[in-house]
């Protein structure tokens, strides 16, 4: 099997999957814009070859190095980056070259979020008042709908980037003025907590591998506040959020790859209503905390999939609650690093620094800590944030 990795050197955590696909035999072919050299070694010794190019959206130059790779070694089996940035270029290699997996066909409705809202509809789970509104006046039109507070968001965006929380009428104008050039969604907000549904599917659809995230606070609000946040990985998924999950996932038709489904559980009836999804897996170090929660290796499980030898754990089990708590360097906190790893001591069993395209929502330095029990998690999560 031949699979052609973009940019296998970002995000950092993110060369296991090399690493693991060559302990499959697969063939790894990289192809990213970073200098050779400046790769880690993991990354290097996983290669058996590396192409440069001078700029990944050149997509011409792209597409001269997949011709290369063919002559050399034959039809590529598989494309990926893991990394929501690159979904469409995917897409377009995947129809360009006869790859498996998600085409151009598929990409509107897993980019656009007013397109995967018409999808939640089909598959008959609760959505947000809303709509892609272009001026002032059809703004207005909502608002006598929903009322306020507003959220805006691009239509087409990533995470919680240029997204606005507007409060009244005065926002509102000041939001149309300011706003940047392309198309924004403006939805009803919510009031509650953000739930996920998230895991791995085999090339036939099927989840083997489930999880849900539960978030101290909204990703949106930390970004717009400036905020640290803590979010850890739940032992059980509630029953209601896995039966929609479930409903949602097999609307999209996922097949062999990482998803990660965003549901707010609304304040006060406890209902479900759906965010957003993500053909990709949770970004920063969620994928770590899948394995810590498990005693697993989701990276080998991934490219044991890819490599058609199947999912390897069938009886695994989350044996424990795991945490991401983050902190920013502008803050001042009552507890040292040096306190945090002494107190909570093996309860701290991965901290690293955040590369700075995720800081502003996951701090500058994140801890991974884990226990069987979610108030030890909680406590020791607010100790570290104190």
């Amino acid at each position: 099997m031949k699979f052609v990795f973009l940019s296998p050197h970002f995000p950092p955590n993110f060369y296991h999957f090399a690493v693991q696909l060559k302990q499959h035999d697969v063939t790894v072919l990289g192809l990213a814009d970073e200098n050779y050299d400046s790769l880690r070694p993991e990354v290097k010794s996983a290669l058996t070859e590396y192409y440069r190019v001078n700029d990944m959206h050149n997509y011409d130059a792209l597409v001269r190095a997949l011709g290369y790779f063919t002559n050399h070694y034959g039809k590529i089996d598989r494309l990926d980056s893991h990394n929501e940035y690159w979904l469409e270029t995917e897409a377009a290699f995947r129809t360009d070259f006869n790859i498996f997996g998600m085409r151009l066909d598929d990409i509107q409705r897993v980019k656009r979020k007013s397109v995967m809202k018409e999808v939640f509809v089909k598959a008959g789970v609760k959505v947000a008042r809303g709509r892609v509104i272009g001026n002032l006046s059809d703004a207005l039109d909502l608002v006598k709908e929903t009322g306020y507070p507003l959220v805006a968001k691009p239509d087409v965006g990533v995470g919680a980037a240029a997204t606005y929380k507007i409060q009244n009428e005065a926002e509102l104008e000041r939001f149309f003025i300011e706003k940047p050039p392309f198309d924004y969604l403006l939805e009803e907000y919510i009031r509650g907590d953000i739930e996920t549904f998230d895991g791995l599917t085999d090339i036939d659809g099927n989840p083997v591998f489930l999880n849900s995230l539960v978030y101290s606070a909204g990703i949106m609000e930390t970004v717009l506040a400036d905020d640290h946040v803590y979010y850890y990985t739940l032992r059980e998924i509630p029953a209601d959020l896995e039966e929609v999950g479930k409903r949602v996932l097999q609307e999209f038709g996922v097949r062999e790859r990482f998803f990660h489904f965003e549901f707010f559980r609304q304040a006060g009836t406890g209902e479900l209503c759906t965010l957003e999804v993500n053909m990709r897996q949770p970004g920063g170090l969620t994928l770590d905390m899948f394995n810590y929660s498990c005693d697993i290796d989701i990276y080998n499980a991934w490219a044991s999939i890819v490599a058609g030898d199947g999912f390897p754990y069938p009886e695994h089990s989350h044996k424990y609650f795991c945490c991401y708590v983050g902190r920013k360097f502008r803050r001042a906190y009552a507890h040292s690093h040096e306190d945090v790893l002494g107190y909570l001591a093996e309860h701290v069993v991965h901290h690293e620094p955040i590369n700075g395209a995720f800081s502003n929502a996951l701090g500058n330095y994140g801890y991974l800590i884990r226990s069987a029990e979610l108030s030890e998690i909680v406590d020791m999560a607010k100790y570290v944030q104190e």
